[in-house]
């Protein structure tokens, strides 16, 4: 019974060090734009539009910008 244990826990010991990370994929990558905004004290606030959905960085200031439009104005060689 002893040995029955033992085995049992070294299989599992050895099965457990061969698990690997999980990889991480696009749809679990931040949106960079969305990042910007925030980074710069905005709102994120997404609108359903007929072209689909678009989000817009609301400001500090009061201003209103779509946020890959920030983005891109910040970070011309992205």
């Amino acid at each position: 019974m002893k040995k029955i244990i033992l085995f049992s826990i070294g299989c599992v010991s050895i099965l457990a060090g061969c698990a690997s990370e999980p990889k991480v994929t696009k749809a679990d990558m931040a949106n960079p734009a969305s990042q910007y905004c925030v980074q710069q004290g905005g709102k994120v606030v997404m609108n359903k539009e007929p072209s689909g959905v678009v989000g817009y960085c609301h400001l500090p200031d009061g201003n209103v910008v779509e946020e890959w439009s920030l983005y891109k104005a910040a970070n011309p060689s992205e």
